[in-house]
């Protein structure tokens, strides 16, 4: 099966761009309510993803307790526990499983590793349910 056809694009979803403050990147991720979130470069390239545990962490590695000082902290300097590993768009749903048990969301990169979207472990969840189903039939 084609894993286009689960893609939520990247014109439906929040992310953060490398360039970005722990401010910016806390408050995108407060105001989308995601725990996880897709890092991009300025050329759309998926550079990795970062947490809410990677934050939490962060602010009491650095000892930051006022969101202004967040402003002087690039994205970038936080240490990230791991980065979800993307899948390129011509994978296939085999290919996400592995992947859907450590992460939220697995990214998809074009041919030209750009960024286009991320397929949800809900979706793969529910697309080998739905195959289980049809094996009982």
């Amino acid at each position: 099966m084609n894993i286009l056809f689960f893609l939520k694009p990247k014109s439906e979803l929040a992310y953060i761009y490398d360039y970005h403050t722990l401010r910016q990147a806390l408050e995108i991720m407060e105001y989308h309510k995601y725990s996880s979130v897709p890092i991009l470069n300025r050329e759309g390239k998926y550079v990795g993803s970062i947490t809410e545990g990677d934050v939490l962490w962060s602010l009491k590695k650095l000892n930051i307790l006022s969101i202004k000082d967040a402003e002087d902290i690039s994205i970038m300097k936080i240490e990230r526990r791991m980065d979800y590993q993307c899948v390129t768009a011509e994978s296939n749903m085999e290919d996400l499983i592995g992947k859907a048990m450590e992460q939220n969301f697995v990214p998809v990169v074009d041919d030209q590793e750009h960024f286009i979207g991320i397929i949800t472990r809900r979706d793969i969840i529910g697309y080998y349910s739905d195959k289980m189903k049809e094996c009982d039939k």
